[in-house]
Parts: structure tokens; sequence; C-alpha cells
């Protein structure tokens, strides 16, 4: 288990697979996953194109987190959350999480990062801070609509979405930004 794992004290759920066409499980995150906003040269700030399957039949919605433990905050940084994508959808094309979400389906709902933006933010390291991992996570729901508000905090909507929980895809992610 590597260190500070997000998910290692959480209750175990079965797995299904996750896939991307533009983040590698393992490798460092494109340019373009990387953070504008914050400044990160290339960076666009764009959600990665992300697919999933084998989810258990019983999901009625999912939940979609990008989450760095590694940030030195003392309580890790989140980078986007989403939830109430409908069971039918298993596919969020590149650039679904900008500021309107248009690449997420009707109903589904992002939240505000650690950014205070409702939005994807793309990792940005401090400089020569080292590497960083990034939590992709899908998680399958026995629920349609998680029952969190509109102004939930990421922490929130996965602390919520435990007792809820089905099973949970990820791929994990870095970045680094040299000193």
């Amino acid at each position: 288990m590597p260190a500070n794992d997000p998910f290692a004290r959480l209750p175990e759920v079965p797995a299904f697979a996750l896939n991307s066409s533009t983040v590698t499980d393992g490798a460092p995150l494109p340019a373009a996953q990387h953070s504008k906003l914050f400044g990160v040269p290339g960076g666009e700030d764009r959600s990665p194109h992300l697919a999933w399957s084998g989810a258990p039949e019983a999901t009625r919605s999912y939940v979609v987190t990008v989450y760095d433990p590694d940030a030195p905050t003392g309580s890790g940084f989140w980078h986007w959350a989403v939830a109430d994508i409908p069971a039918s959808v298993t596919e969020l094309p590149e650039g679904a999480g900008d500021e309107q979400g248009t690449g997420l389906p009707a109903g589904a709902r992002q939240f505000r990062t650690d950014a205070g933006l409702a939005r994807f933010i793309g990792a940005a390291p401090p400089a020569g801070h080292g590497p960083h991992r990034y939590y992709i996570a899908v998680s399958a729901l026995d629920v349609d609509r998680l029952d969190v508000p509109d102004d939930a905090s990421p922490a929130l909507v996965g602390f919520t979405l435990t007792s809820h929980i089905l099973g949970r895809a990820v791929l994990v992610a870095t970045a680094e930004t040299p000193a």
C-alpha cells in the first residue's frame, strides 16, 4: 500500500475497470491536465477522458473524483468532484469538467474544488516538492442522487458516498514540478 493511500482506511468494495485515452495509470499527467489557473506552463485545466465498465449491476449513479493526497496542506487537495452521473453513462469526454460542465450528462453536479471553483483543476504541485499522485476514481452508487447540498465540499461528497458505494475504479497518475 502506498503511503497516504486515500482508500486504505475505507471499506473494501469490488473493483471495476477505468480507462482513459488521455491518462495512463502510473504515468505522468499530460500537460493539458496541469493547471493554467495555477500558472503551470502548458496547463489547460482540462479534465481527462474517462471510460469505465464492469460496475455492479445494482449501480444507479456514479461519482467521479480527482484527489492529490501529496499536496502540502495536511488534508490533500481535491481537483474535481462530480456526482449524480446516471448509471447509463459510462464515459466522460476530455474537457467535460470545464466551468459549464459542457461534457457532463444532464443532472450531473460539479462541486467546488479546493481552489474554490466548481470545475476540474489541473495538477500544480509546488516546485521542488517531488512527485504527487492524482487518484482519479469512479465510484458506483446505489442511489440516483447523492444527498448533499450543491455547495458541498468534495470531502463531504466522499464521506456521503461511502454509505452508498457498490464499487470503485481507480487510475493513479503523477505530476512533478522541478525546483
